[in-house]
């Protein structure tokens, strides 16, 4: 039985400063809580339905933690999704663990990416094109934000983030750092893989100066229209899609 308790608890994460007081946040759907139970995140909290137990069987079964049967309106009462006839889960949020990286893989690096939705997308588009790290700036928006979650369609459950000083990080890791700008050399002559960090900028301002001048090589994806510019998230994609194609 849900418990009022185990409501407030739940309620509370919607909230930052609550997740992070608890240490915990919640993914909420049928995909974000497979991915979640199928993942090493130390899971606290399963609310599922009948219906999310019955075409899940062997995950809900294997299950240690405190296990709640509900319906698809408490669910949704719990969560941020107007309807929810499948499941929620609480997790612990990992610790803040430095990132080491060598010079065999292409790294992600946010500069201040405000947005929930934009940041979401970005992590599913890193698991898409196999980037593993991503790096991000005290002020990129919270990964356990559920919006972020919900964007990230699960995909969060396969990367490794820190929140870091970026300038520090980036210049200390002696890797060829590639920035995404208006200006700068057409992507698409590249001409083959590149390792390194791509590093992404703020949704108004890009890439801050201080960052700026640490950047190897500007990138810039060239225009065939007359769009001013592109989302942050829809310029990952393209510049991780050339980035990492193989010749």
């Amino acid at each position: 039985m849900l418990s009022k308790n185990t409501v407030k608890f739940i309620k509370s994460l919607h909230q930052k400063k609550f997740r992070k007081q608890e240490s915990a946040f919640f993914v909420e759907g049928a995909k974000n809580v497979t991915e979640l139970l199928l993942s090493n995140y130390t899971v606290s909290h399963l609310l599922c339905t009948e219906k999310f137990q019955e075409e899940n069987t062997l995950l809900v079964n294997g299950f240690s933690g405190i296990k709640i049967e509900v319906n698809p309106k408490e669910l949704s009462a719990l969560g941020t999704f107007s309807t929810n006839d499948q499941a929620l889960a609480v997790a612990k949020i990992k610790e803040n663990k430095p990132l080491t990286f060598g010079k065999e893989q292409l790294i992600l690096a946010l500069d201040d990416v405000r947005d929930p939705g934009n940041l979401g997308t970005i992590i599913r588009i890193a698991d898409w094109y196999g980037i593993e790290k991503i790096l991000m700036s005290k002020n990129t928006a919270d990964i356990y934000n559920p919006k972020v979650l919900n964007a990230s369609m699960g995909s969060f459950t396969r990367l490794s983030f820190e929140y870091v000083d970026l300038l520090e990080k980036l210049t200390a890791s002696n890797l060829p750092v590639y920035g995404a700008f208006l200006e700068g050399m057409n992507v698409h002559h590249l001409g083959k893989a590149a390792n390194g960090i791509l590093l992404m900028g703020n949704e108004s301002n890009g890439i801050s100066r201080q960052l700026e001048e640490i950047v190897t090589q500007k990138l810039t994806i060239p225009a065939f229209g007359n769009a001013e510019s592109l989302n942050v998230a829809i310029a990952t994609a393209v510049l991780c899609d050339n980035l990492t194609r193989i010749m």
